[in-house]
């Protein structure tokens, strides 16, 4: 017989673990699962994959420790990917995962394909390719299907999770960007690109059975809240971020003005409550909101251009590729700041986190080191006027990303008129007044600004203390006056 003391102690300690247990079952549960999966610690099981376009690279970092691994190279960096007889895939973009973890189904949209790559060893399993220019690919909750957006279209290409054939299409109108499911797997949600319209289809048939009015038509981004109440999705061209219910009628909730170059929302769970972190590549900044009053809880510098983001499985990180930055930086989730930042390949656009991807050994298998899709350089420009070392506003971020001999540029331009024509180029002197060699024009977006790529010999003769150049050059930009530069309004920082 027990006596009182032990007995008292038997229900301490069960008391003690029931307290434990609700606490965790209280606040378990990370996008895109269900509220009821349980957290799954950060370990070295787990894996966070970037999609880098401009190095056609999969880069793998542990999370455990905050270290590269290596890439999955996919393909080559230009001009070696001009050739005809070309056979590797052109600007790896897109990223979804099985519910077991197991494999990763990446997207590339030059070569309108979803490569299919096992997490335990790295390896290639198949290659589908689909239709123009797609741009996510999601598992259904279920594991059978694989729905692709192919955004240069006007469908969703559904794939047998089994044999990565594409079974079905289900047709929307022209542009889907991105799906996420419900976490009960009866919805597919679909935001478009090119269409102010989100539709909600039906998992078991594919059918429509829902619209939700888009504020405008450049949603690149979607997301669904873990207790199946909400879905949150990004329109980058007016720098907002909308909230529908999830259910019937799908009727929207919120709108909130987020900011220039509104990349990606994610949800997180964690001792706090539940948050949705967006991306805001014009401020270089990542802001957390409430998801029950939609309330700003934190504003995060991160770095050059944020894009995509993902948390770890127990809600206790965040990870947020640089687009301009080359990395991926870390954020705690419960003091809202960056705690580690990691090098990868060029220009990360999709995030996968995944946890318990490698189940045994180290995962390492088939990995290449990072090479030349770590080679970036990185410039700013600021406002003629400005003070070069003012830090308020947003400064126009410019990555120059290595292929060799050539560079990939890519400018993330803000503060600027709506929807007025500008020009990138080079000026012969550093405050814009000399003769002016365009590189790009572009078209502002209603938040008044724009991504903007150039290629060519360009680091050659804009970054300083560059060996051999016969001539410096500035880059600048100005508006296009009848086809011509203008006055300028923007200089290279020194």
């Amino acid at each position: 017989m027990m006596n009182d003391s032990k007995l008292s102690g038997v229900f301490r300690t069960s008391a003690i673990t029931a307290l434990v247990a609700l606490s965790v079952s209280a606040w378990a549960g990370q996008a895109p699962g269900s509220l009821a999966d349980p957290d799954i610690p950060v370990s070295h099981h787990d894996r966070v994959y970037a999609a880098e376009q401009f190095s056609n690279t999969v880069s793998v970092t542990d999370p455990a420790d905050n270290h590269l691994l290596g890439v999955i190279r996919l393909g080559d960096p230009s001009p070696g990917n001009f050739s005809p007889l070309y056979r590797g895939q052109l600007l790896v973009h897109g990223m979804g995962y099985s519910p077991d973890h197991h494999t990763l189904a990446v997207v590339s949209i030059g070569s309108n394909s979803v490569t299919f790559i096992d997490t335990q060893t790295n390896a290639i399993k198949g290659v589908t390719y689909v239709g123009r220019s797609p741009h996510e690919a999601f598992f259904t909750p279920d594991g059978s299907e694989v729905w692709v957006t192919v955004r240069g279209e006007n469908y969703v290409s559904v794939l047998d999770a089994k044999t990565f054939q594409e079974k079905t299409r289900i047709m929307l109108p022209a542009g889907p960007g991105m799906q996420i499911f419900s976490p009960d797997g009866k919805y597919g949600y679909v935001c478009s690109s090119f269409n102010p319209e989100t539709d909600v289809v039906s998992v078991k048939d594919h059918q429509i059975v829902g619209k939700i009015r888009q504020a405008s038509p450049f949603c690149p981004n979607i997301a669904a809240t873990p207790d199946g109440k909400q879905v949150w999705f990004t329109l980058k061209d007016v720098g907002k971020v909308q909230v529908f219910d999830a259910r019937p009628p799908f009727a929207l909730i919120k709108t909130l003005e987020t900011g220039p170059i509104t990349n990606h929302v994610n949800i997180v769970h964690n001792e706090k409550g539940m948050f949705a972190y967006v991306t805001v590549g014009g401020l270089n900044q990542v802001k957390a909101y409430r998801t029950d009053n939609f309330e700003p809880v934190a504003t995060i510098p991160v770095g050059n251009l944020p894009h995509a983001a993902w948390p770890s499985g127990d809600g206790t990180r965040l990870y947020v590729g640089l687009e301009n930055g080359d990395a991926l930086a870390a954020i705690d989730t419960i003091t809202n700041t960056v705690v580690a930042n990691v090098p990868v390949g060029q220009a990360p656009q999709a995030i996968a986190y995944v946890p318990n991807a490698v189940t045994e050994g180290d995962g390492t298998q088939n990995l290449q080191p990072l090479g030349v899709a770590g080679q970036a350089v990185h410039l700013s420009l600021h406002a003629v006027g400005q003070n070069a070392g003012d830090a308020s506003g947003a400064p126009t971020s410019v990555a120059l990303f290595d292929q060799g001999l050539l560079q990939v540029l890519q400018a993330s331009v803000t503060g600027l008129s709506p929807k007025q024509p500008y020009i990138l180029g080079l000026s012969d002197s550093p405050d814009g007044t000399g003769g002016i060699e365009p590189l790009a024009n572009f078209m502002t977006n209603p938040a008044g600004s724009a991504i903007v790529n150039a290629l060519g010999q360009i680091r050659q003769v804009v970054q300083p203390g560059t060996a051999g150049t016969d001539k410096r050059r500035y880059l600048v930009v100005a508006p296009s006056v009848a086809g011509k530069p203008g006055a300028v309004v923007q200089v290279q920082t020194p």
